[in-house]
């Protein structure tokens, strides 16, 4: 499903579920996400195929990563994954199924005209779909707000054990 628009320039947005065929591209917008600010400790051409195998394989159909796309004038300028997570199943009634949304990231050149609120809307819309009990993330500091404008709270339940840095 394809959503289209224009940001605040007139250029024409689509946004749209990614496919097999967008995963390198993909993979740069993850290299140019994770890189920036942060020094690479692996060089750009071997991070770039080592993920775009990864993005390939997971974009398969039938598997529990799925992957937005923004493209201003037919050029992607960002992209929102997410992995929909099955519960066990439970005999009272609720929603058995979780969904973790990562990899969040928008060009510099095209924040602030409202791209990475159309990726999220996307994305909740297809979730509601889906019968998804919740949606969990790590934000950045920056991104806080952003999350609180879209339904999003400071969850003080959410644990986390950082596996390396556990010592037996």
């Amino acid at each position: 499903m394809n959503e289209d628009s224009e940001d605040q320039d007139g250029s024409r947005i689509i946004i749209r579920q990614a496919s097999v065929s967008d995963a390198e591209v993909l993979a740069t917008l993850r290299y140019n996400l994770r890189s920036s600010g942060n020094r690479a400790s692996e060089d750009e051409a071997s991070f770039l195929e080592r993920c775009t195998l990864w993005m390939q394989e997971r974009l398969q159909s039938n598997n529990s990563w799925i992957c937005w796309m923004a493209e201003r004038e037919q050029t992607a300028v960002g992209s929102l994954w997410a992995q929909l997570i099955e519960k066990i199943p439970n005999p009272n009634s609720e929603p058995e199924s979780l969904l973790y949304f990562t990899s969040f990231f928008v060009r510099n050149d095209c924040r602030g005209g409202g791209i990475g609120s159309q990726l999220f809307t996307s994305a909740l819309g297809w979730a509601r779909t889906k019968n998804v009990d919740v949606a969990i993330l790590w934000p950045s500091e920056r991104s806080v707000s952003f999350y609180l404008r879209h339904g999003f709270s400071a969850g003080a339940d959410m644990m986390e054990l950082k596996m390396e840095a556990r010592k037996q």
